[in-house]
């Protein structure tokens, strides 16, 4: 393992000196952090990737990840002894990693439901094994390169030498686009209402009904990451170029962090726009807090997660930390709990992120069921929205964002989704509201 220490520079300014068009994972605490981490990561010589096409590939995808950073983790402890397993370290505690993300439909083919693939990969992953490393809260940058290629890391400590220190601006969006959705206002209000028709047939508690929205290619998907990362700013977010597309996500939502043996994920669900004047806004977020709709909402999700992360912890180990805390950001309030499990003997990352997805905030509850009625409702496969994006080290740690508040881009097309749950209480305009609500920022960003 061979790490660097270099001067501090902003993670974007780092990113557009050493992009070059490739494969790339770009895993970023976003432009305002004050503590944790941010990476930006590349395959090492070897060039090693995991992918599954298909629902049969799903199963032996997670087997051979599994299998895979068990070896790593062997080859790490012979190099590093002293490190302890599932460490927190900044730089070479990081790498080797298996990074990239999974669709939603990969989740569906966990659970046995047969859905339509969005077509090309249900998931793709690679070994990062060349990495930059910026610790926030230290300020501090490290260049890690898990295959001891000394020149890359001699040829990136020079790009990041002549790398600004801050990030200038991105260019604005030069030319208006035309967003399309999926259905227009009178669809989507039908399909709050079927929602709740399967509700009151006891289908289902609760439905995360989505929509789709679409737009031409942009001709830098880089700068529409660059500005929707100003937009909605956030500390789960990233750039991913990886398995035949790009995700740009400025997601709030942690969906499952592993360390030290303990696995906690973090719905988000109960939401309330942000006022700008500030008694406004202030009420705003005491009226969500109040909720007991919005309270129900989230509750069922906690409820769905402390069961799923159940299956692979130790008895009793499963609690609640945090129920009904607020999170606010640019555009919005969000309600989120804290759900965490010690895991059990001879559980890993894996197996966590294997009970968990998809995650429960983006389907409903109960969760197959719920995943089946989505399929029919919104007669489209949802792709990587939806899904997860993040990391497995070799050595114990794993960190995922769920895949909300993002744009892929894929082919001719640049796409995002945006919704909420559905409940027997929700008011249908009410939803219709904030299921647009959620696509300000990536709209902006398109230059829609």
């Amino acid at each position: 393992m061979i790490e660097r220490a270099a001067t501090w520079v902003d993670p974007e300014a780092a990113f557009l000196a050493l992009d070059r068009g490739s494969e790339v994972v770009w895993l970023d605490s976003g432009p305002d952090a004050v503590d944790g981490i941010s990476v930006i990561g590349w395959p090492g010589a070897a060039a090693r990737r995991l992918s599954a096409r298909t629902a049969t590939d799903v199963s032996p995808m997670l087997a051979a990840l599994k299998a895979d950073l068990a070896e790593l983790l062997e080859r790490v402890g012979s190099v590093d002894a002293d490190r302890p397993v599932g460490s927190a370290k900044v730089g070479a505690g990081l790498l080797p990693a298996w990074a990239g993300w999974f669709s939603h439909e990969f989740g569906s083919a966990l659970l046995g439901v047969p859905t339509a693939a969005a077509g090309g990969a249900l998931a793709a992953m690679m070994l990062v094994e060349r990495a930059v490393v910026f610790d926030h809260g230290a300020r501090v940058v490290k260049v890690v390169a898990a295959d001891l290629d000394g020149d890359w890391v001699e040829a990136t400590l020079r790009a990041l030498e002549g790398a600004s220190a801050e990030a200038s601006d991105p260019p604005a969006a030069t030319e208006h686009v035309e967003i399309l959705r999926a259905h227009d206002d009178a669809g989507y209000l039908g399909l709050i209402r079927a929602s709740q028709a399967h509700i009151a047939a006891g289908d289902a508690y609760q439905l995360c009904l989505t929509e789709q929205w679409s737009a031409p290619r942009p001709s830098s998907p880089v700068d529409v990451y660059r500005r929707l990362r100003r937009l909605a700013p956030s500390h789960h977010g990233g750039y991913l170029r990886l398995g035949g597309l790009e995700l740009l996500s400025a997601s709030p939502e942690r969906f499952v962090e592993v360390r030290d043996g303990v696995a906690a994920t973090r719905p988000m669900k109960g939401t309330r726009p942000r006022a700008a004047e500030a008694a406004a806004d202030a009420a705003l977020a005491a009226e969500l807090l109040a909720s007991e709709k919005e309270q129900a909402e989230n509750l069922m999700i906690v409820d769905l997660v402390r069961n799923d992360l159940s299956r692979v912890s130790e008895l009793g180990s499963v609690t609640v930390d945090e129920l009904f805390g607020l999170e606010s950001y640019r555009t919005v309030h969000q309600l989120v709990s804290t759900v965490r499990g010690r895991l059990a003997p001879g559980m890993g990352a894996t197996d966590a992120f294997a009970a968990l997805f998809p995650a429960g905030s983006m389907t409903g509850a109960p969760k197959r069921r719920s995943v089946e009625l989505l399929a029919e409702l919104e007669g489209m496969p949802r792709g990587a929205y939806a899904g997860a994006f993040g990391y497995f080290a070799a050595d114990g740690p794993a960190d995922f964002a769920t895949t909300i508040r993002t744009i892929v881009v894929d082919g001719d097309r640049a796409t995002f989704g945006t919704g909420g749950g559905i409940t027997a209480s929700s008011e249908p305009e009410a939803e219709l509201a904030e299921m647009k609500l959620k696509a300000a920022a990536q709209i902006a960003a398109l230059g829609g």
